[in-house]
């Protein structure tokens, strides 16, 4: 009993000797350049305008989820294409229920200028 508490200290030990022995060879080893551009954040390439923390308009996230709308209704329609022919006429009612509730989602989204971008 006691060499199975043995064998599960001995590798918790070896393991946790290991995990600092590989943590200070990073640090030690490592390139590591503390010049400015550098530690400055970037995104294509240029220096960021405004601060990480800056709120976006609510007109992003309606985009976002228009986007959404669209990206389920393709996750719908492919397997619905795998099984059509096997389900006949009435998989093709369903499918046609179902883009008509997209359509009206859709030209909600239209009537509530959520695709124009200002």
């Amino acid at each position: 009993m006691t060499t199975a508490y043995g064998t599960i200290l001995y590798f918790s030990l070896c393991g946790g000797v290991l995990a600092a022995l590989l943590l200070s060879l990073n640090r030690y080893l490592a390139p590591c350049l503390r010049i400015e551009p550098a530690l400055v954040p970037f995104e294509s390439g240029q220096a960021p305008d405004v601060h990480a923390w800056h709120q976006y308009h609510a007109r992003f996230f309606g985009f976002a989820l228009v986007f959404i709308l669209f990206d389920m209704e393709m996750v719908f329609m492919y397997p619905w294409a795998v099984v059509f022919l096997e389900e006949g006429v009435k998989a093709l009612a369903e499918m046609g229920i179902f883009i008509a509730i997209l359509v009206i989602g859709i030209l909600y989204a239209w009537r509530e200028k959520a695709f124009e971008w200002d």
